[in-house]
C-alpha cells in the first residue's frame, strides 16, 4: 500500500542494493499475532529486537538539520486544507502498528500490541499497550482509537474517508481493544486501519479540526513541535519520557534529541546552504549538479561524502500529465501525439548528462511492471472483461516509449505526431496546429512549480512547436502549484507517482474512477476507466503473491495504455551528499536507507 506509506522527508528511490531480508517465520490468521503481512507471513518473530536494517547501538543525541524547497502553511497533514511538512505524521503521531522498512508490507506491534484477523479478513481488532502515552503523559485509550477514526472518516483527506467508509462497525473489544468489522471485501483494510494515526480526543477540536493551523496535533510519538516559524523552519525535539523507546521497531531509530526543517524558496537557494553546511544531508536529483555542482572544498578534503544508496522499490514514475477533464486532452490521438513529440534522447543527453533512465511504467524496475513482458494467463483472463482498453503492443509485452534519433528534430516522430493529429481532426495552418471543427489553434498551458521543471518544460515546448503546437510555461509558487493540483486548474502539470512493492487501496485514489471528480486526490488527469476500476479490485482481492502480482501488471497495461501522460526518466542510482558528521546504518533497507535511522558522529 504506497498511499499510507510513512512520508519521510528523505526519498530513496533506487534497486540494486544487497538488502536486509531473512526468512520468514510461520503465522496463523486466527488469534493475536504480533504483526501481520499483506501476503504471506511477517519476516520477523515474535519478540525480534530490532530490524536487520538498523543500528541497535547508534548512539543518541545531537542534531539533524533537513532542507526543503517550497513552504507550509500548516501542521495538519490528514486535512485537505494547507500545505503541510511531511514529517509531522511519523515523527509525532503515531498508528497503532508500525510498517516494516524491510519488507513489501508487513506492520508490526506500536501502539497496539496485537493485531488479530480471520482467514476472510472480515474484521480486524486491536489490543492497546497499557503503556501507550501522548505526548502530555495522558494515556492512549480505545476511546481515542474510535476518536480518530470517526473524526478522519468525516473530515479527513479523501483517501481516509474513502478507506474508512469500508468499515461496517467500529467497537470497543474487550478492556484495552478495539475491532473494526468490514462492510465489504478488501484484504488490505485490517493493514489500512492499523496505519490510522491516533488522535487525542482531550487535545482535539473536532469542531476546527478542517482548519489550518500551526499547532500540530498531539500525537504519542517520540518528537513534539518545539519551534515554528510560519513557512521557513519548523524544529522538533525528543518528547520526554517516549513510551515507545525501546520498542523494536523503533530500537536503532530517532536518534537525534532534536530535528531541524528549513524551508528554501528554491532549488539552488537550498544547495548553497548545503554546501556552507547549513544542512546535514542532501538527496540530489539534478544530474548536473550531481557531475559539477560537488567539486568543492568540502567533498575534496572528505568532510562531505558523496555515496549512492539503493532500494528494491519500483522507480518513480515521473511524466507530465495531462488534464482529460479538459477538451484539448479528451482524444487519446492527441495525447499519443504529444508523447511522441517528446524528444527522451535529446533532453537526456543535452540537459542530464546521459544518466537517466526512460520510465515506461508505473512500477518500473520491479516484477511489478509490465513493460517488456507479455500478459500471462491469469492477466489475460482478468482483462477479457475490456477487450479495448489494453494496446496489442502492452499486452503482448512489445510496447516501449518513442525512441528518436537524438537530433532534436527527428521527422519520423512529427510525422507520427502530424498523422496522428490529423486523425483526431487537427491540421497545420500557416505554421499552426488548427482545428478543423472549429478553426481555433491548439494552446495548451504548463504549470510548473519549480526552476528544474521550467527548464524541461521550455525544451518541450520547442519540441511541440514544430508541429504547430503553442505551449504556454506557467511558473507559480510552491503555494499556488500545489493549490492548483489539488483542485485540478491546468492543462498540464508534472508529477511523481511513487509506488511501493504492495501496492494497494491507494491505487483507488491515484486512478480510480471515484476519485477523478474528488479534489484532492492523485487522480490528477481525471481517468475514469471501468478496466482500472477493476484491476485495482483484482489487486485488493488477490490472496497470494501470484495472483497479486499479475493483477498488478494487468493494471499496469491499462494505465500504459491509456495515455494520459508523457513519461519521463528516473535515476538508476540515488544520490547522497552527507556531511561526515552524520552517519547512516551500513545495511540497506528495501526501502532504502531513512532518516529516523541516522545518527550523529561524536
Amino acid at each position: 500500500m504506497a498511499g499510507i506509506t510513512r512520508r519521510r522527508f528523505i526519498r530513496n528511490s533506487l534497486a540494486g542494493a544487497t538488502f536486509a531480508l531473512g526468512p520468514r517465520v510461520a503465522w496463523s490468521a486466527s488469534g493475536p499475532a504480533h504483526g501481520i503481512a499483506m501476503h504471506g507471513a511477517p519476516l520477523y518473530p515474535a519478540g525480534f529486537s530490532n530490524y536487520a536494517s538498523v543500528n541497535p547501538e547508534a548512539p543518541q543525541g545531537g542534531r539533524i538539520v533537513q532542507a526543503a524547497v517550497g513552504t507550509f502553511d500548516s501542521l495538519n497533514p490528514f486535512i485537505v486544507r494547507g500545505t503541510p511538512p511531511p514529517f509531522i505524521r511519523w515523527n509525532i503521531v503515531e498508528s497503532l502498528m508500525a510498517r516494516s522498512p524491510d519488507e513489501p508490507f508487513t506492520l508490526y506491534g506500536l501502539i497496539a500490541r496485537s493485531v488479530e484477523t480471520d482467514d476472510a479478513r472480515s474484521y480486524v481488532a486491536f489490543e492497546l499497550d497499557p503503556a501507550a502515552r501522548f505526548s502530555d503523559g495522558r494515556p492512549v485509550r480505545p476511546e481515542d482509537v474510535l476518536f480518530s477514526f470517526e473524526l478522519l472518516k468525516t473530515k479527513g483527506r479523501p483517501n481516509l474517508r474513502t478507506y474508512y467508509g469500508k468499515v461496517a462497525k467500529a467497537a470497543l473489544h474487550g478492556e484495552r481493544g478495539v475491532r473494526f468489522d468490514f462492510a465489504v471485501e478488501d484484504r488490505e483494510l485490517p493493514l489500512i486501519l492499523a496505519l490510522m494515526p491516533i488522535l487525542a480526543e482531550h487535545a482535539t477540536n473536532a469542531a476546527s479540526f478542517e482548519e489550518t493551523s500551526f499547532t500540530a496535533p498531539l500525537g504519542s510519538g517520540p518528537y513534539v513541535v518545539a519551534q515554528v516559524k510560519p513557512g521557513e523552519t519548523v524544529i522538533l525535539s525528543r518528547a520526554p519520557d517516549y513510551w515507545g523507546r525501546s520498542l523494536a521497531p523503533n530500537r536503532g531509530n530517532y536518534n537525534f534529541d532534536s530535528l531541524r526543517y528549513d524551508f528554501y524558496r528554491d532549488v539552488n537557494s537550498q544547495f548553497e546552504a548545503f554546501k556552507r553546511g547549513l544542512a546535514d544531508i542532501r538527496f540530489e536529483t539534478d544530474p548536473g549538479r550531481w557531475k559539477t555542482g560537488y567539486d568543492i572544498p568540502a567533498v575534496r578534503d572528505g568532510r562531505i561524502v558523496l555515496e549512492e544508496v539503493a532500494t528494491g522499490q519500483p522507480k518513480p514514475y515521473s511524466a507530465l500529465i495531462f488534464n482529460m477533464r479538459r477538451d484539448i486532452f479528451k482524444d487519446v490521438r492527441v495525447r499519443a501525439a504529444f508523447v511522441e513529440l517528446f524528444d527522451f534522447e535529446w533532453s537526456n543527453h543535452n540537459l542530464y548528462f546521459g544518466v537517466y533512465k526512460r520510465n515506461g511504467s508505473f512500477y518500473d524496475d520491479s516484477e511489478l511492471s509490465a513493460r517488456g513482458r507479455p500478459a500471462d494467463e491469469r492477466e489475460r483472463e482478468l482483462l477479457a472483461r475490456f477487450p479495448d482498453a489494453v494496446l496489442p503492443a502492452v499486452m503482448d509485452g512489445r510496447w516501449q516509449p518513442p525512441v528518436s534519433d537524438g537530433s532534436g528534430r527527428d521527422r519520423e516522430s512529427l510525422k507520427r505526431a502530424l498523422d496522428l493529429f490529423d486523425a483526431a481532426g487537427w491540421q497545420v495552418e500557416k505554421g499552426a496546429l488548427t482545428s478543423r471543427a472549429t478553426g481555433k489553434p491548439f494552446v495548451a498551458e504548463l504549470l510548473v512549480g519549480t526552476k528544474d521543471q521550467e527548464r524541461l518544460a521550455l525544451a518541450y515546448q520547442r519540441m511541440l512547436k514544430r508541429a504547430g503546437i503553442t505551449l504556454d510555461i506557467r511558473p507559480v509558487d510552491a503555494v499556488q502549484f500545489e493549490n492548483r493540483k489539488q483542485t485540478y486548474d491546468y492543462d498540464m502539470v508534472p508529477y511523481i507517482w511513487d509506488q511501493s512493492l504492495s501496492p494497494g487501496n491507494e491505487q483507488s485514489f491515484y486512478f480510480g474512477s471515484a476519485a477523478a471528480d474528488t479534489p484532492g486526490t492523485r487522480n490528477f488527469m481525471g481517468l475514469k476507466s471501468p478496466a482500472a476500476d477493476a484491476m485495482i479490485e483484482a489487486l485488493l482481492q488477490a490472496r497470494g503473491r501470484p495472483d497479486f502480482v499479475s493483477a498488478v501488471r494487468a493494471l499496469d497495461r491499462v494505465l500504459i495504455s491509456a495515455q494520459f501522460s508523457v513519461p519521463l526518466f528516473y535515476t538508476p542510482g540515488q544520490w547522497v551528499a552527507r556531511w561526515r558528521k552524520v552517519a547512516r546504518p551500513a545495511k540497506v533497507s528495501l526501502s532504502g536507507t531513512l532518516a529516523e535511522s541516522w545518527w550523529q558522529v561524536s
